[in-house]
């Protein structure tokens, strides 16, 4: 059975690496919504999808700045705030309905794949306050963190469909987040004991080839492709934790 269990978590894993490279967004998105399928409550599902963001967001950023993808400056400033935001997050999910938590996942996603759709190209524009970027970062950090999705799944359409940013950039900016966002909540969540080690450490091993063919991929697609699976990912995602909140 533990065989069995590894090589679920290996091809899951691959599946998650794969996502979380080429779309910037760490894998929470589907880890969480799949663990609830699986039937992990979502609370384990949030813990287990934080680990497995440290693993995959670290290595793909890595992956990105040495194919020259990565430039840090604005990302430092929206990271640091998304690391103390996330900081929240154990005392955001101890205290909150499971319900509400999947409630607040199923918003965000709504908001996401409405301004994914009706964005249009744009200038790019320049965040010059520091104080805003960190609040940005912050408040992604702390509610993002919370679901379990460490945040990228919000930060690429507010960067991509409100301030203009060239969809790789934002996916790039967004996955270097992820490690800053996903680690505050990491420390949070276990002093909350609310991560399982095991579980999420097999995953996020699992995950790091198929991040580095998410990685490699991403830069190779046009964007429009890039667009429409992000749009198509986010649809699925939304699909399996609505019947995951109704049903129960």
């Amino acid at each position: 059975m533990e065989i069995l269990h590894f090589i679920e978590f290996a091809i899951f894993g691959t599946i998650v690496g794969i996502v979380s490279g080429f779309f910037g967004i760490g894998g929470g998105t589907i880890v969480v919504p799949s663990m609830l399928f699986l039937g992990y409550d979502i609370k384990a599902a949030v813990g287990i999808s934080i680990m497995q963001m440290l693993f995959s967001s670290i290595f793909g950023s890595y992956v990105n700045y040495k194919t020259g993808k990565l430039k840090m400056g604005e990302g430092v400033l929206v990271g640091v705030g998304g690391l103390c935001g996330a900081g929240l997050s154990g005392f955001i999910v101890s205290n909150v309905a499971g319900i509400w938590l999947k409630i607040g996942l199923l918003l965000i996603l709504f908001i996401c794949i409405a301004k994914m759709f009706f964005s249009t190209k744009q200038a790019q524009k320049h965040i010059s306050s520091k104080l805003l970027l960190f609040i940005l970062g912050a408040f992604i950090g702390a509610f993002g963190t919370s679901m379990g999705i460490g945040g990228g799944v919000l930060l690429v359409p507010i960067l991509v469909g409100f301030l203009g940013y060239d969809i790789k950039k934002a996916v790039s900016m967004s996955l270097f987040f992820v490690i800053f966002s996903s680690f505050g909540g990491f420390l949070s969540l276990a002093s909350h004991g609310l991560v399982e080690y095991k579980s999420g450490a097999m995953l996020g091993i699992c995950s790091l080839v198929g991040v580095y063919f998410g990685v490699k991929f991403c830069h190779k697609v046009g964007e429009k492709l890039q667009k429409r699976l992000l749009l198509g990912m986010y649809v699925l995602m939304f699909l399996i934790t609505l019947e995951k909140t109704i049903v129960g």
